[in-house]
C-alpha cells in the first residue's frame, strides 16, 4: 500500500467516524441548551452559544422557543441571554399559536414584555394576541404598555372572541373599563353569539353586566 493510499484512508476514517459522532454531539447539546434554561445557568448557556449552538432551538413537548421555556421557568439571566442574541427571532409561534410576547403578557411578566416590545416584538397578529392574554388575568398594566403601541384593541380570536369578553369572562372590572374607554366596542359577538354583557352574566359577574350596560345605554347603543 502507498504512503499516498495509506493518508487517504486513514483521512476517510476520521472524517467518518466525525459523522458518526456528529449527530450525537448535537443531541447532547440539545439537552444541555435545555437544561441551562431550567437551571437558569448563564455559563453553560454561553458556553453552547460561543460554540455555535442556535439560540431559537424548540423543545419538543410545546414546540416552544428558549426564549419561551425561560419565561415558563422564570430563568431571567437565561431569557436576558438569549434575547441579546443578534439572530434571536420572537415571532415563532409554539405548537399551540403561542409566541413570545403573548407567553409574558398570560405569566403577568411586565418586565418582559416591556423588553420584548422595546426589541420590537409585534404587538398585532391574527387569532389569539397577547392582550387577550393581559385581559384574560386582568393585567392592566401589560395591557396598557400594549394599547400604547398600538393593539388592536377589538382583535378577533379564531372563534371571535375580544380582549373585553376575555376581561369579563375573568371578572376583571377594572380591565373590561380600561378597554371600554380605550375605544372597545362591547355589542360585538364571537361565533357563538355571546357578547362581553353574555360573558360577565354567564360567570356571575353581574356588576360587570351592568357597567357595561348602562353605558351602552348611555351610548346609544341599547
Amino acid at each position: 500500500m502507498t504512503l499516498l493510499s495509506c493518508f487517504i484512508r486513514r483521512h476517510f476514517y476520521l472524517l467518518a467516524l466525525m459523522l458518526c459522532l456528529s449527530p450525537l454531539a448535537h443531541a447532547g447539546a440539545y439537552e444541555d441548551f435545555f437544561n441551562a434554561i431550567k437551571t437558569d445557568n448563564v455559563e453553560s448557556m454561553t458556553s453552547l452559544l460561543n460554540r455555535g449552538l442556535d439560540p431559537n432551538l424548540i423543545e419538543e413537548e410545546r414546540g416552544e422557543t428558549g426564549l419561551m421555556l425561560a419565561l415558563r421557568e422564570g430563568s431571567t439571566k437565561i431569557f436576558k441571554l438569549l434575547l441579546n442574541q443578534p439572530n434571536i427571532d420572537l415571532e415563532v409561534k409554539a405548537r399551540n399559536g403561542d409566541n413570545v410576547l403573548m407567553i409574558a403578557a398570560f405569566k403577568g411578566n411586565q418586565g418582559a414584555v416591556e423588553t420584548l416590545l422595546n426589541k420590537g416584538a409585534a404587538v398585532n397578529r391574527s387569532g389569539w394576541t397577547a392582550l387577550h392574554y393581559a385581559a384574560a388575568i386582568g393585567n392592566n398594566e401589560i395591557a396598557q404598555m400594549l394599547m400604547k403601541k398600538g393593539a388592536d384593541i377589538n382583535a378577533e380570536s379564531p372563534n371571535k372572541t375580544t380582549p373585553m369578553m376575555m376581561a369579563a369572562r375573568g371578572g376583571h372590572i377594572l380591565t373590561v373599563k380600561l378597554l371600554l374607554d380605550g375605544g372597545a366596542d362591547a355589542t360585538l359577538r364571537n361565533e357563538a353569539g355571546l357578547t362581553a354583557i353574555d360573558f360577565a352574566n354567564q360567570f356571575g359577574f353581574k356588576d360587570i353586566a351592568e357597567g357595561l350596560t348602562y353605558r351602552l345605554k348611555k351610548a346609544g347603543k341599547m
